[in-house]
């Protein structure tokens, strides 16, 4: 596995507006499904491995949104995903 970077909080709060702005602040599998283009399986792999932070309520798993974007910047390959991008726009 790779060495993960860490997030400054600045660039979290960009990417917090910019990305899924259409989705509500905590989602659910389905919705994580859609916004990362996974299937089921794979949505509950990254639960599982507690890759994106999750909190389960019974049967359900509910996903703060924020813990999306962090694992999207945080797994990023290239440059051009988050960081310069984002900072030359403040």
């Amino acid at each position: 596995m790779s060495a993960k970077r860490l997030i400054p909080e600045k660039e979290l709060k960009a990417c917090y507006g910019l990305l899924f702005a259409d989705f509500p602040d905590v989602v659910t599998v389905r919705q994580l499904q859609t916004m990362l283009g996974i299937s089921r399986h794979a949505a509950y792999d990254l639960l599982g491995e507690g890759e994106i932070g999750a909190l389960k309520l019974g049967n359900a798993y509910k996903i703060p949104k924020i813990n999306v974007i962090r694992y999207l910047l945080t797994n990023a390959h290239g440059a051009g995903f988050a960081g310069q991008d984002l900072q030359s726009e403040s």
